[in-house]
């Protein structure tokens, strides 16, 4: 699981929930940084915000991962934008903020068990 969100306490309360929940969490604060955990790890979900500062925003990221790791299962946050599960890349999923964390933790869980991730 890779954690891609600028605001630290966000990211680090996402990352408590779902290591609790028995996910290996990898953190980024940025776009560009998910990137190169990527390159270097193996993740089976990339949860993302939309609204991050840097040369690519999530939902861009969003769309290079479903391109460069397409066994990546694929979900975006924001609480600012609002989108369709359709609008993100690879059957991703949307996830709206503020999103309780039993949400959070049970999302990640569907898209490890549904997604297309083998290693």
């Amino acid at each position: 699981m890779l954690i891609a969100e600028d605001e630290p306490i966000v990211r680090m309360l996402a990352a408590d929930i779902l290591a609790e929940d028995g996910f290996n969490v990898l953190e980024a604060q940025s776009a560009t940084e998910a990137l190169d955990v990527l390159a270097e790890n193996k993740v089976e979900v990339l949860f993302t915000d939309i609204n991050m500062p840097g040369a690519i925003d999530g939902l861009q990221l969003a769309d290079v991962v479903a391109v460069r790791h397409p066994k990546v299962g694929i979900v975006v946050t924001s609480g600012r934008q609002r989108l369709e599960d359709w609008e993100i890349p690879d059957d991703g999923v949307y996830l709206p903020k503020p999103y309780d964390y039993r949400t959070l933790a049970e999302t990640m869980r569907h898209q490890v068990k549904d997604g297309r991730f083998r290693g």
